[in-house]
């Protein structure tokens, strides 16, 4: 008799439409009536993520403690997956002069995962190009363009990652402590990472925000940024991500 497959969802955080993106993601895992999923807005559900085979997250300013992290990389070395999405790598913080940056993990979370957000370029339309057109994740997906309200992000790497699809510097990340970035510079959009016998997908797509998820900085947000949720090759990536999550592909 086939035994259901159990996922864990992590979804919470600042500065993004989570209600949203927690709605979209559960949508997504109910097309797979075999999968039973949990749900947490931080990384203390432990008894949770170690019932689960495949991890699902969508936070912004959400961090584990070291015995969180240690944790998931125990998950990950039994052979664990994890679809982490957005913002999962963002720590976000304001200086005196109102600039955002990015604090230094010191709890191994960043290092764990390859990767941690330091800036982004205004919003604005940018290519996204296959660098691994093979890959059971891109097959047949080809370059596309982000529209809607979404971020490029520029990130500080960790080791060794597998990128699968990438995109250049758009310009100097105005507002941020660290503003320059070369130009030309190419910066990872997808890419894989093992981890013992497990393994992480990160997908940096997926940026949303509505009126209301600015708080407490600013009581209402005039515009709604819908980001890559309204553009095709982004949710055939997620659903792929997904059946791979599954152990699929």
């Amino acid at each position: 008799m086939k035994q259901a497959i159990r996922a864990h969802l992590i979804s919470g955080g600042q500065y993004h439409d989570i209600d949203y993106a927690r709605a979209s993601l559960l949508t997504l895992l109910a097309e797979h009536p075999e999968v039973r999923a949990t749900t947490a807005s931080d990384y203390a559900a432990l008894d949770d993520l170690a019932r689960a085979q495949f991890l699902v997250t969508y936070t912004c300013n959400v961090t584990p403690a070291p015995g969180e992290v240690a944790a998931l990389r125990a998950f990950l070395e039994r052979g664990g997956r994890w679809l982490a999405l957005h913002g999962t790598n963002s720590i976000l913080a304001q200086n005196e002069k109102g600039r955002w940056y990015a604090p230094r993990d010191d709890t191994g979370f960043m290092a764990l995962l390859g990767s941690q957000f330091a800036a982004h370029p205004p919003i604005a339309p940018y290519t996204v190009s296959v660098v691994k057109p093979d890959d059971p994740l891109t097959e047949g997906v080809g370059d596309f363009v982000v529209e809607g309200g979404d971020e490029l992000y520029y990130m500080r790497l960790f080791g060794e990652v597998d990128v699968l699809m990438d995109a250049p510097a758009q310009g100097a990340a105005r507002g941020f402590v660290e503003r320059d970035w070369p130009e030309g510079e190419r910066h990872p959009v997808l890419y894989r990472k093992k981890v013992g016998a497990g393994e992480i997908v990160y997908f940096t797509l997926g940026h949303r925000r509505g009126h209301y998820d600015m708080e407490p900085l600013i009581d209402y947000y005039p515009e709604v940024e819908k980001g890559a949720w309204e553009i095709a090759p982004y949710m055939e990536i997620l659903r792929r991500g997904l059946r791979w999550a599954k152990g699929e592909l």
